[in-house]
């Protein structure tokens, strides 16, 4: 029976100063917080999760949100104290926290060092002044410019998030982008393409997203650049120099156990053979393994490096093959959409222009 020892934990912080037009995330104004009430409640939860799991050992910790950057270090210190006391921890454990640049107040990178985090990833998403406002950004060009040259300074381990494929970008100012942001040094790159949900500012007036060619000539560009740059692609829209991938995103994305602490937070987790919903403020929904392995064939093909078979097949104790719609990957084999080995399963980088559709072709 498939048990993992290994158990990441997700902390949501749902509050914002503001929401950003392109977000349909669950997020509140951070105004009304009661900030003491709720970081009790999170503890509280984290109690009932020990209680569950007493023996297992916590890899990764990572503070979402939202914007995690407004939580007092005081009150980000007593979560990560909190969890150590009552769990065995990975020597190496990675804690990471996203943060703003706006919200970058006099020594709060270092107070956030000294409460625990070890990896910071700020949110950038773009830079130029013109594509902030755009973005609905409350921070300037030099707010994200002195964040990301302190950051690199203070952590050993950093990550910046960037928005592209924004309307009417072309590949020259992108690329100016991606030589500024290469440019500080930072260990991971996350670079998402501009998409339009539904209940977002930008749904509702009509924003149009760029050109579907175009973005994908952006993509194919951004890949080659970072590559050139030292940073590999390791999931779709993340890049890593060696050694420095996100550890608690790779927990989502093969499959890993993980709980979540927090309003809309989502957990997975394995218990006694079966599959459970592991969502704030507890485990209450058991899922069926059919429903379990979709997730695994979605997540792992989000991978470079493919779908595990055998992973896939420990943790849901049947091949994949049994999962997913053979004559659809016949088709996109042919199609040079996919790759298969013996060993796994993965998206070509063709395939990765039309993910999304390759994988609801796939899945039963």
């Amino acid at each position: 029976m498939y048990q993992p020892q290994d158990l990441a934990i997700y902390i949501h912080w749902p509050f914002c100063k503001s929401k950003c037009p392109y977000c349909d995330f669950y997020k509140e104004l951070a105004c009304g917080c009661d900030e003491e009430k709720l970081i009790s409640e999170y503890l509280e939860a984290l109690k009932k999760y020990h209680d569950l799991l007493p023996e297992r050992r916590i890899k990764s910790i990572f503070f979402g949100g939202g914007t995690p950057s407004l939580i007092s270090a005081e009150h980000i210190a007593q979560i990560i104290n909190f969890i150590g006391k009552n769990w065995a921890t990975a020597d190496n454990i990675e804690i990471s926290l996203e943060a703003n640049p706006n919200s970058n107040h006099h020594n709060m990178f270092q107070d956030l060092r000294a409460a625990g985090i070890n990896r910071l990833s700020l949110g950038v998403q773009a830079l130029n002044e013109a594509d902030l406002r755009f973005l609905g950004r409350t921070h300037t060009l030099e707010d994200a410019r002195r964040s990301l040259r302190e950051i690199v300074q203070i952590f050993d381990n950093h990550s910046a998030d960037l928005i592209y494929a924004r309307p009417q970008q072309n590949l020259l100012n992108w690329q100016k982008e991606l030589q500024e942001i290469c440019s500080y040094g930072l260990k991971h790159l996350s670079l998402y393409q501009l998409t339009i949900e539904e209940n977002t500012v930008f749904y509702n007036k009509k924003v149009k997203p760029l050109d579907e060619e175009k973005a994908a000539d952006l993509y194919s560009f951004t890949r080659e650049y970072a590559a050139e740059h030292g940073y590999n692609l390791y999931e779709v829209s993340n890049f890593a120099q060696t050694g420095y991938e996100s550890r608690h995103n790779l927990t989502y994305w093969q499959g890993g156990d993980y709980i979540g602490i927090g309003k809309s937070a989502q957990g997975r987790l394995t218990l006694n053979g079966g599959f459970f919903a592991a969502d704030y403020p507890f485990c209450n929904e058991k899922l069926s393994a059919a429903e379990r392995a979709e997730e695994l064939i979605i997540t792992g093909l989000r991978l470079v490096r493919g779908l595990d078979k055998a992973t896939f097949q420990n943790i849901i104790g049947e091949p994949l093959e049994k999962f997913i719609n053979s004559a659809a990957l016949k088709n996109l084999k042919e199609l040079n959409l996919l790759t298969e080995t013996p060993q796994s399963l993965a998206a070509t980088p063709q395939g990765f222009l039309v993910l999304n559709t390759l994988i609801s072709e796939l899945c039963l």
